[in-house]
C-alpha cells in the first residue's frame, strides 16, 4: 500500500511516500538534483513499487525546498538532517533496519550523511564526486569518448572532411592532459568509510566514468556495472531493480546470520 506521509525537519515539513511491505529491511531513496521524490519519468516511483512488491518496504522524500517539502533548498551538501528526519520517521512505521539508495550527487549526500542518520548500509549509484572546472565532462569521460572515435572509421572520414570541430577537440584533449577538475576528496573518503556499501555504475554515463576514474587510487567499496548509458538507467530498470533487492537481501541475511561474508554480485 502506497502513503503519503508529512514529517517535520528542522522546523520545516517535508514530505515522503511509504510503499508498505512486510520485510524488515527497507530502501530510503534520497533524490538527486533537484529532483522530486518520484524521480527522472517517475523511475523511482516506479522503482519503489516493484522493490515493495517483492517484500521490501521502501521510502522516497522530497528535501527541504524540492517537490512538496516547505523550506529552501540548500543543495545535496545541506542536506545531512533531512536524510535523517526520513530515516526516522521510516522506522517509526516498523522498519528496523535501512538501506540507503541514491544517484549522483544524492548518492555522495549518503556517503557523507548517512552514518548520523543511522542507516545500515548504502547502494551509490553513479556517485558525484568531481567538481567541473567548465562545461566539459570529466576527463575520464573524455578519455572514453575519444578513444570510441578512433576505433571508428566514420569518426576519421568526419574529420578529414572537416566535419569535426578542431576547437573542440583541442579543448578536450587540453582538459584530459592538464590539471585534475577539481575531485572531491571528501566524497572520496566518505564512500571508502563505509564497511557496507556497493556501488552502481551506468557503463557509459560521464558521472561514472569521472567516479571509476577517481576511485581506481584508493581501496573502495565493490562496483556493478550495469550496461548503459544512462544516467537514470532509464533503459536498464530491470537490472537496477534485480541489484537493488539483491543488496537488500544479502543487508537482511547478514543482519539475520551476525555478519559473515557474503558473494558479491557479478561486474
Amino acid at each position: 500500500m502506497r502513503q503519503l506521509i508529512a514529517f517535520p525537519c528542522a522546523g520545516e515539513t517535508l514530505v515522503g511516500t511509504l510503499d508498505a511491505a512486510p520485510g524488515a529491511t527497507g530502501l530510503l531513496i534520497v533524490s538527486g538534483g533537484n529532483e522530486i521524490r518520484a524521480g527522472a519519468h517517475r523511475g523511482m516511483a516506479m522503482l519503489a513499487a516493484r522493490v515493495a512488491a517483492a517484500g521490501h518496504p521502501v521510502f522516497r522524500f522530497d528535501r527541504r525546498g524540492v517537490g512538496d517539502s516547505s523550506g529552501e533548498n540548500g543543495g545535496f551538501r545541506s542536506s545531512g538532517p533531512d536524510i535523517a528526519a526520513a530515516a526516522e520517521i521510516f522506522r517509526r512505521h516498523g522498519v528496523p533496519r535501512l538501506i540507503g539508495f541514491g544517484n549522483c550527487d544524492a548518492a555522495s549526500a549518503l556517503a557523507l550523511f548517512g552514518r548520523a542518520a543511522g542507516l545500515d548500509g548504502l547502494l551509490l549509484a553513479n556517485p558525484w564526486v568531481v567538481e567541473p572546472a567548465d562545461d566539459l565532462p570529466p576527463p575520464a569521460a573524455i578519455r572514453a569518448r575519444y578513444a570510441a572515435r578512433l576505433r571508428d572509421p566514420a569518426a576519421w572520414r568526419r574529420l578529414l572532411t572537416g566535419g569535426v570541430s578542431l576547437t573542440g577537440a583541442a579543448r578536450g584533449i587540453a582538459r584530459v592532459a592538464g590539471p585534475g577538475s577539481g575531485e572531491k576528496t571528501d566524497l572520496l573518503s566518505a564512500i571508502a568509510g563505509w564497511p557496507d556499501a556497493r556501488v552502481l555504475l551506468a557503463r557509459g554515463d560521464a558521472t561514472a566514468l569521472a567516479y571509476a576514474d577517481a576511485a581506481k587510487r584508493r581501496p573502495m567499496p565493490p562496483v556493478t556495472i550495469l550496461d548503459t548509458a544512462s544516467h537514470s538507467f532509464a533503459d536498464a530498470a530491470d537490472a537496477l531493480v534485480e541489484a537493488v533487492i539483491a543488496a537488500l537481501i544479502r543487508s537482511s541475511a547478514k543482519n539475520t546470520d551476525g555478519g559473515g561474508s557474503y558473494p558479491p554480485l557479478e561486474s
